[in-house]
């Protein structure tokens, strides 16, 4: 690239100088709309639970969500992502709980589009929340069986579809799994319910705090590398989004997002759909942590989120969403 211009008559300060010239000219932007909250929901009544690992990121009963949604409803946050914290005794070798009508995502789902119809929701497609074991899959012969998960993850992706969902997001890196839920919604008439793959997901460290808010992680005794990617390596990212996207994904997320924004960035220049980023728990919590230990203050929480921006994500799914949601609204 030719550098255009030279000092003295070409001052960069200048577009800095002040606050309404850097608002000018600024190239990204952080709004209501591109803040998607994951909500974790937990068994019985009147429960609203802290999560150690994940300062101020709590719990809620089913009863308990408007008081979550409200805040959601009045930030004009459009979208929230259901977690369950499924109870032991519910757990199984084969994820069982998922294919339940009356599990938490799907209580919510009928508490959320008969109070909050306004708010989108996406249901996380995946076994992990519900196996004895915490893997996404089901365990043949010591491995994760590929083609038998698939074939409980669309029976659960209908059953979430028949109950309001509005964006399905398998998360389970199984091979395939894409196109033969899309094939399964579309039979069952629900051509308009999104599928939001997550296509690049890398097995990171940074999920330890999910895994202890959705209660897998004392559940889990070996790793996931044989499904999820290694962060190694970058140039499998193409191959698992275009086939993703030729299946019939209506977009993609990168998971973790804030170490990962080089693949964000590939995957913006190279696939023009929707790339979401996922702020995950580990990347939430060290910041959160540090702001707490005035290692960090609060201006670090936009920071890292206009990084996804940057880097081509035109939506993040983060534990900050009401935090950056309350900032936006008190500087309009």
């Amino acid at each position: 690239m030719k550098i255009i211009g030279s000092f003295p008559k070409t001052r960069l300060r200048r577009l800095r100088k002040h606050k309404w010239m850097r608002n000018l000219v600024s190239e990204n932007n952080i709004s209501h709309n591109d803040l998607i909250l994951p909500i974790f929901v937990c068994d019985g009544k009147n429960k609203i639970q802290s999560i150690k690992s994940m300062p101020d990121v709590k719990r809620y009963s089913v009863d308990k969500l408007p008081v979550i949604l409200k805040k959601v409803k009045n930030l004009k946050i459009p979208m929230v992502a259901l977690f369950p914290y499924t109870p032991d005794n519910k757990k199984d070798d084969q994820g069982s709980e998922a294919l339940n009508p009356n599990n938490l995502v799907c209580k919510s789902l009928r508490l959320i589009k008969k109070k909050f119809p306004d708010i989108g929701v996406m249901c996380d497609v995946a076994l992990d929340p519900y196996t004895s074991h915490g893997h996404d899959g089901i365990i043949n012969n010591n491995k994760i069986d590929n083609d038998e998960t698939i074939k409980i993850l669309i029976k659960q992706s209908i059953l979430q579809a028949s109950f309001g969902c509005d964006v399905l997001a398998p998360s389970d890196m199984m091979d395939g799994r894409v196109g033969l839920i899309r094939k399964a919604l579309d039979k069952k008439k629900f051509t308009d319910v999104s599928i939001l793959s997550y296509a690049v997901k890398y097995a990171s460290s940074f999920y330890g705090p999910f895994r202890d808010a959705v209660g897998s992680k004392s559940k889990l005794k070996t790793d996931k590398k044989t499904y999820q990617m290694d962060f190694r390596n970058s140039f499998d990212i193409f191959r698992e989004v275009g086939l993703d996207v030729k299946e019939g994904a209506d977009m993609v997320m990168i998971k973790p997002g804030m170490i990962y924004l080089d693949i964000i960035n590939k995957i913006k220049e190279n696939f023009k759909i929707p790339v979401l980023a996922y702020q995950v728990s580990g990347e939430y919590s060290a910041i959160k942590f540090a702001i707490k230990n005035k290692i960090l203050n609060e201006e670090s929480i936009i920071e890292s989120v206009m990084a996804f921006k940057r880097a081509g994500a035109c939506a993040i799914v983060t534990y900050f969403a009401i935090d950056i949601a309350k900032n936006i609204k008190k500087s309009n």
